[in-house]
This record gives C-alpha cells, sequence and structure tokens, in this order.
C-alpha cells in the first residue's frame, strides 16, 4: 500500500497561498506544475518574502482532460498578488488527512481509502482537495511524497 501515514482527522487553520489558477490536461501536469511553482517562486523574490511550506496544488475538479487547479504555495501572511498570480488562503476547518509516497497516477487507492473513510465515519466533503509536495520530479516517483487534504464536515 503507498500510505505511508494512518488516515486521520485533523484541524487545519487557515493558510494564506499565493497561487495561480489554470486548466490542465492531466498528462501535462508534470510540466505545469514545474513552470507554475518557478514563476510563483520568482514573484516571491522578487517582493523579497519567503514560502511558509513546500509546493502545493488545489483540485477544484479531477477532469483528466480538463483539470481546474490552483498551483503555488503557502505563504506566512497575506501577500498581495500580480498578474496571474493571486493572492487566497486555504479555509480553517476539519480535515482528513493521509501522507502518500509513490508516483501521483498511482495514488488513487489512497483517494478511495480516504473516501470510505469519508463515508463510514457519516462526513461530507466537498469537490476542493488539497496536496502538498514534499519533492519534485527530480526524484525517483517511488520516493514521491504527497500530503493530501480532503476537507470534511458533517
Amino acid at each position: 500500500m503507498p500510505r505511508i501515514s494512518k488516515i486521520e482527522m485533523m484541524v487545519q487553520r487557515e493558510q494564506p497561498t499565493l497561487t495561480i489558477r489554470t486548466s490542465v490536461k492531466v498528462e501535462k501536469f508534470p510540466q505545469i506544475i514545474t513552470e507554475t511553482c518557478e514563476k510563483v517562486r520568482a514573484y516571491l523574490e522578487e517582493i523579497g518574502e519567503l514560502t511558509a511550506g513546500v509546493s502545493i496544488a488545489i483540485y477544484h475538479n479531477f477532469d483528466p482532460k480538463n483539470m481546474d487547479i490552483e498551483i503555488g504555495f503557502p505563504v506566512a501572511r497575506p501577500l498581495v498578488g500580480k498578474g496571474d498570480i493571486k493572492a487566497g488562503f486555504i479555509p480553517e476547518g476539519k480535515v482528513l488527512f493521509c501522507m502518500y509516497k509513490g508516483p501521483y497516477k498511482a495514488v488513487g487507492p489512497v483517494y478511495k481509502e480516504m473516501d470510505q473513510w469519508i463515508a463510514v465515519n457519516v462526513f461530507n466533503s466537498g469537490s476542493t482537495v488539497y496536496e502538498h509536495y514534499y519533492n519534485d520530479l527530480s526524484f525517483p516517483e517511488s520516493e514521491l511524497i504527497t500530503k493530501i487534504l480532503i476537507p470534511i464536515r458533517k
């Protein structure tokens, strides 16, 4: 099993972000995430700010032909965006949490387990999912580490 942690509920504090929202075909995702993170990181350097964590993707849908995602970084405090780089936040609230190790394309079974946990524990989830990427595509696919957060509510 590619899960490297238990599936657990936790409280996420509100987290300011700087992201670029885009639509992309799933096969273009690795290229887009690299380019987008470089652009956001360059902007942060330009304004003298640092990231407050690893790169993130905020999925508004999982349509492989037209994924609606935001890509960027959490930041320490609310910042002003520029052009297509927008200021936003990960909202505070209960989330289902799991750490995954392996290729991005093989994460499906972990999402199925998380969906089962939500059903068994009588919670609801929205359509937005957050992934935090602890390394990048310079690592072997088998070594990629992703934190998955799914907002949940009763």
